[in-house]
């Protein structure tokens, strides 16, 4: 009998340069708010997800933070992620932000912070990176990283001496597989989020279809296989479970193959994909 989804999500984690463990399937709670936003979250801590994905722009701090009380789950067992958007880029301001967030969830340490965006510019890049790295110092955050940055960014971020980010968080998924912050990120130890892994929705090739799975479940098993950490994101309960069921099959090197041959470059993209960003 297989295991169910509970356990096997648990199981499935990655160790980050931070050394601490990201579960790897998150839960995204991107425009999910208020009570929609409570409920969906205490569905997938149900269903098994140990990793849920907010920011400060998407304003459900507060909800995420309620739904982990009011889940039953230890707070150690669960993995929290915000972001700071470029609105409050800079030291001072990304520092207040920290404290901001940790207020809002109600917790004594978030698990991982992303600078949410590049388009501050290297200063104000490279001031509110190393904001959060004096937070993590303090252990305020556990780890530190960065999302929708290219390689460029990275870069910066190693020509100034500090260390990597655990993490990028980038658009991935079969139809925009951004190899060249992929390959960086692998050579460099970032480990990489996968936002919008499902595609929105709006593509479903017969590549996809032939599997004989859902498509949503064919572009998850996809981002898992390929060692990425898929964030799929619903407020539908069912949905919520179906999502988590993606431990209980693999798919085959032939078909990864023909899902790995259908990327489109950035054309391929279906949200603002801010990765070329100055």
């Amino acid at each position: 009998m297989a295991s169910s989804p509970v356990s096997l999500s648990l199981k499935s984690a990655v160790k980050l340069s931070s050394g601490f463990m990201l579960p790897m399937l998150g839960f995204g709670v991107y425009q999910n708010t208020g009570p929609t936003c409570l409920e969906s979250c205490l569905e997938a801590l149900k269903a098994g997800y140990r990793h849920i994905d907010s920011a400060v722009v998407y304003r459900n701090e507060r909800e995420v933070g309620q739904a982990v009380r009011q889940s039953g789950v230890n707070r150690d067992d669960i993995s929290i992620t915000t972001k700071i958007t470029t609105r409050y880029a800079g030291y001072e301001s990304t520092a207040k932000m920290v404290d901001e967030s940790l207020k809002k969830f109600g917790f004594e340490y978030i698990d991982l912070y992303l600078i949410h965006d590049p388009y501050s510019g290297k200063t104000k890049r490279l001031e509110t990176y190393r904001a959060l790295l004096a937070a993590q110092k303090a252990g305020k955050i556990r780890s530190v990283g960065v999302s929708n940055y290219g390689v460029h960014h990275l870069e910066e971020i190693r020509n100034e001496g500090l260390p990597a980010p655990s993490v990028n968080q980038i658009e991935l998924h079969p139809f925009c597989q951004q190899k060249p912050i992929a390959e960086y990120c692998a050579v460099n130890g970032i480990a990489i989020e996968a936002y919008s892994p499902l595609v929105r929705g709006v593509a479903k090739d017969q590549t996809v279809l032939q599997v004989g799975k859902s498509p949503f479940l064919v572009y998850i098993r996809w981002s898992l296989q390929r060692g990425f950490i898929p964030l799929p994101k619903t407020a539908t309960p069912s949905r919520i479970v179906e999502n988590a069921s993606v431990f209980n099959f693999e798919l085959s090197e032939e078909q990864m193959a023909a899902l790995n041959a259908l990327d489109k470059g950035r054309e391929g993209a279906v949200t603002w994909n801010p990765v070329d960003a100055p």
